[in-house]
């Protein structure tokens, strides 16, 4: 399969090229785009053809349901059976954004684009070109990260064609992302509301808005889920670069300490070795390929470079990677998530 690139200016917006991408999308085919956490590759969402389409091109667990894209807020109606009070507070004020609210669906909703669930998975992006697509392709698509199923999330055009050129009809290429990792999901069909994926919006900015927010066990915990997942992210391996990577826990000074010394040790058996740094580390590490993945004193840089820079070691071919741990209150929920199931809850702790 030939994949068509399409270069579009955000600023001026490629009104044929959106459209072809929506024909491409109307007809059953794939087409990947920005959204303003990481890239998705869409699919005409109540089409179950199309769906299955999705999940051969990623090689995607047949059981992890996909997210349904819409651009306005009535588009709900249509596929979902109750909007509970709560969630209508929510879209009120995360709406379009990186919010995901799980729903139980109607029949219209294919059970191939919920993975088998009687439940969906909603969210309306914060991005123009995504927005104008879903419109154009007729207001619901299906879309996950547009990587190989386990890999790095893309937050560029080309993280998505390393991954998936020829096996996907297109790629709108609206530049990098701006998040950098994927929606908060919370499942609005259970008293209190639960967080089954932490992202940019966090625990304490819901419960601002509705009062008691829960959050999923499984959600930090090495305990992987054994019944099928009700949303993306909770059951399988994710965002795993190709090196072999461990997360550092502890006291910054202890950390930096243990981190140059495995460096050192597998430097000396001729590993290559990647580590993870910060801005206000990335000086005090002297072996290996050291890359910062932004400042502590700003997490949105932290959660804006994670992907960008698990993909750079890709690219540099190291053999193990150690990363220092991002705990904190406001997003690191979301960046440990991540992390930990890139390591494959391999952490040790000093």
């Amino acid at each position: 399969m030939n994949t068509k690139q399409k270069k579009i200016q955000m600023n001026q917006m490629d009104k044929k090229a959106i459209q072809e991408a929506a024909q491409i999308l109307r007809q059953g085919g794939l087409v990947a785009f920005p959204t303003e956490t990481v890239y998705g590759l869409g699919a005409n969402a109540l089409d179950e053809f199309a769906s299955s389409k999705i999940y051969e091109a990623k090689g995607r667990p047949s059981d992890n349901p996909l997210i349904v894209h819409i651009a306005e807020l009535e588009a709900l109606d249509k596929i979902v059976k109750v909007v509970p009070d709560n969630a209508k507070k929510l879209a009120e004020i995360f709406w379009p954004g990186p919010l995901t609210m799980i729903f139980e669906k109607k029949e219209i909703v294919p059970l191939g684009t919920t993975g088998g669930l009687n439940t969906v998975a909603v969210r309306m992006p914060k991005h123009a070109l995504a927005l104008n697509l879903i419109k154009e392709a007729g207001g619901y698509i299906a879309a996950p990260s547009a990587n190989t199923s386990g890999r790095p999330s893309p937050t560029k055009a080309s993280h998505v064609a390393m991954d998936l050129a020829g096996k996907i009809d297109m790629i709108l290429d609206g530049g990098a992302v701006s998040i950098g990792i994927e929606s908060t999901i919370i499942d609005v069909t259970t008293n209190p509301p639960m967080i089954l994926r932490p992202g940019f919006v966090t625990k304490a900015m819901m419960e601002a808005v509705i009062g008691e927010v829960s959050i999923d066990p499984t959600i930090l915990g090495d305990k992987e889920l054994n019944d099928r997942p009700k949303a993306p992210g909770m059951k399988y391996k994710h965002y795993a670069p190709k090196g072999d990577l461990t997360i550092i826990e502890g006291e910054e000074e202890q950390v930096i300490v243990k981190i140059n010394c495995l460096a050192k040790e597998m430097s000396d058996k001729q590993y290559k070795v990647g580590i993870i740094a910060t801005d206000e580390t990335i000086n005090r590490y002297d072996v290996g390929q050291v890359i910062s993945i932004g400042k502590r004193s700003d997490e949105q840089t932290i959660s804006h470079n994670l992907y960008r820079v698990l993909r750079e070691f890709d690219e540099k071919n190291v053999d193990v990677i150690y990363s220092e741990s991002f705990q904190s209150e406001k997003m690191g929920m979301a960046i440990m998530n991540r992390l930990l199931k890139a390591a494959g809850h391999k952490v040790i702790h000093i």
